[in-house]
């Protein structure tokens, strides 16, 4: 039975045996730095777990049914000295880690810039951190180098130990910026911008991908980090650039579309604030910046005559920008909301005339055919049924009359 039990055990350490634990090794000072953090919480709170588990062990052992020698007291109730240790030894390593998370939480906040390299390294007066400006894009990432003017997707590079202060947004939905060997995840929202400081200690090709589930292309949205010296990293922004290709507002528009699996693609030079312009969700031109928006807002908004400025610039990007996914074409649509008949009859007595043929043919559902419906009990029995043909008619049908 024993060698049964060996051979079915064999292959579950063969699994355990290609585990990659990168969080428990990681090769970046920060990620090392939050390893730590989980060890020391893990064996403070093994101290209180150990014991007990070995004590039930023992005492289950010890005061069994058959063990006629141990003592026996039915009437004890309290002890003193084991009241001080039940309560004092978890008191005290709630104190610990109170004190540890209180210290590990301002130490390793990710908009903290970094004071150390690694452990006894201080950060030289003389470097410069590396800027990256992260986008989460559908289902892939995007990274712009300022200071070097290029562009990549699905790979980032950056010099061994030299600080990265990364600036990290996304296009539409909310994602969550992760490269265990680097440091700890940090989300990724659109129309907002988180920060990350960290820094790489050994060179090396690293995984990093997307910890929050963002749709259908989720588990492909995964791209590699390279850990450089600073000649190879010179050597490998040459290479983007010789890639050729600018990301400019275009580019980025047909970019940002919804793809999966993308490979790895370079551009050669980048449109001066850019990224500034993503996290505002106006790379659209005609688009108003939301940082625009809310200075107008902050100074009392525009009132009634703002409607013609600001809606047409509301943030809709499938179905304002054509293609099969805009509904209604590519003219822009909306519907205003009035507070008041006055207000609306203000607002279209301020609308410029509208000399556009309109087609005033009822909408049928996006262009599908109403499905047949049977409605005995409105239709006279001497007439024959008919099918309704729009909307309107069925309500017709189904509205009680008027008269």
């Amino acid at each position: 039975m024993s060698h049964l039990r060996l051979a079915i055990l064999l292959p579950l350490l063969a699994a355990l045996g290609g585990c990659n634990l990168v969080v428990m090794a990681p090769a970046g000072d920060i990620a090392a730095q939050q390893r730590d953090l989980i060890v020391i919480s893990t064996v403070l709170m093994l101290l209180i777990i150990v014991p007990v588990m070995a004590l039930t062990v023992f005492f289950a052992w010890r005061y069994r049914a058959s063990n006629k020698a141990a003592t026996y007291k039915p009437d004890w109730n309290h002890s003193t000295g084991l009241e001080l240790v039940i309560w004092a030894a978890p008191l005290l390593i709630i104190i610990c880690l109170g004190a540890l998370t209180w210290m590990g939480t301002h130490l390793l906040d990710p908009y903290r810039k970094l004071d150390r390299i690694a452990a006894g390294k201080p950060v030289p007066a003389t470097v410069r951190p590396l800027e990256v400006e992260v986008v989460a894009l559908d289902w892939k990432w995007l990274f712009i180098y300022p200071e070097q003017g290029i562009a990549t997707v699905n790979e980032l590079a950056a010099p061994v130990d030299r600080p990265i202060h990364f600036k990290i947004t996304a296009s539409s939905v909310m994602n969550s910026f992760y490269i265990p060997a680097l440091a700890g995840q940090i989300y990724a929202m659109p129309a907002m911008q988180t920060r990350l400081h960290a820094v790489i200690n050994h060179p090396g090709r690293y995984q990093g991908f997307s910890a929050n589930y963002s749709g259908s292309g989720f588990s492909g949205m995964r791209f590699g980090f390279l850990g450089l010296s600073d000649a190879d990293f010179d050597a490998w922004v040459a290479k983007a650039k010789e890639a050729g290709g600018t990301l400019d507002r275009a580019a980025y528009l047909a970019l940002e579309r919804p793809s999966e699996n993308v490979p790895v693609m370079r551009f050669a030079a980048t449109e001066p604030r850019l990224f500034d312009a993503i996290r505002n969700l106006c790379v659209q031109p005609g688009k108003m910046c939301m940082s625009e928006m809310m200075a107008l807002d902050a100074k009392g908004g525009l009132g009634l005559a703002g409607l013609h400025t600001t809606l047409p610039l509301a943030y809709d990007k499938y179905s304002r920008r054509g293609g099969n996914q805009a509904p209604f074409g590519e003219e822009p649509r909306f519907i205003a909301s009035i507070c008041t008949v006055e207000e609306a009859k203000a607002m279209m007595a301020m609308a410029p005339p509208d000399t556009t043929a309109r087609d005033l043919t009822p909408i049928r559902g996006l262009g599908l055919p109403l499905p047949a419906l049977a409605l005995p009990s409105l239709t006279p029995p001497a007439l024959t049924p008919r099918r309704p043909q729009t909307f309107t008619e069925l309500l017709g049908l189904a509205r009680p009359s008027q008269s």
